[in-house]
């Protein structure tokens, strides 16, 4: 059974479309998420990010440049965490400041749901970083 769904949230200082190609581009994903990422962004396209020993799986469900992304997520091999089997959201809202980046992750079976809040605050804040445009 899927837990409650996963908010997290994260300020970034760049605009929009600079931030979204973070979600979008196997390079640009790799400076903050994952070691290999292979990203085919389009709607149907395949989602395939290795992060810290998970082989991440899934595709691309709806993107809406600059402000929304919606991608499948699972496990490549997993019986518990198929791909596919959790969605991700990927909200983009621009600010004076930049772009407040929001995540819902929908779809988590336990043990996954209680881990990966500490996981996304800690990912969102390696995204701040690696686009921050100053």
């Amino acid at each position: 059974m899927a837990a409650e769904a996963i908010r997290a949230s994260v300020l970034v200082h760049a605009d929009p479309g600079t931030v979204f190609d973070y979600f979008t581009r196997p390079e640009a994903m790799t400076a903050w998420m994952g070691e290999w990422a292979r990203l085919d962004a389009r709607v149907g396209g395949e989602f395939a990010v290795d992060i810290k020993g998970a082989a991440v799986r899934g595709e691309y469900l709806a993107i809406e440049r600059p402000s929304r992304l919606l991608i499948s997520w699972g496990h490549a091999g997993s019986e518990h965490l198929p791909p596919g089997s959790s969605t991700l959201e990927v909200l983009l809202h621009p600010t004076t400041d930049g772009t407040e980046v929001e995540i819902l992750h929908t779809g988590l079976p336990e043990p996954e749901a209680s881990e990966h809040p500490a996981g996304w605050r800690h990912f969102l804040g390696l995204l701040a970083v690696a686009a921050r445009v100053e």
